[in-house]
């Protein structure tokens, strides 16, 4: 048992995914962010672009 407890204890294979699974939400957190900045500067200014061709 106590041989059970000291492998488990020293098998790291489930932190790399944790790991990558934190990197890519910190990544798509990003995208989202910048997506969404991109998208308000962009609907100004077709809104713009729309009001001068009335």
């Amino acid at each position: 048992m106590k041989k059970l407890v000291q492998n488990f204890c020293a098998d790291e294979t489930g932190a790399t995914a944790i790991e990558y699974g934190l990197i890519a939400t910190g990544v798509a957190i990003a995208i989202i962010a910048a997506v969404k900045g991109v998208g308000t500067k962009l609907s100004g200014t077709y809104s713009t672009v729309s009001g001068s061709l009335k």
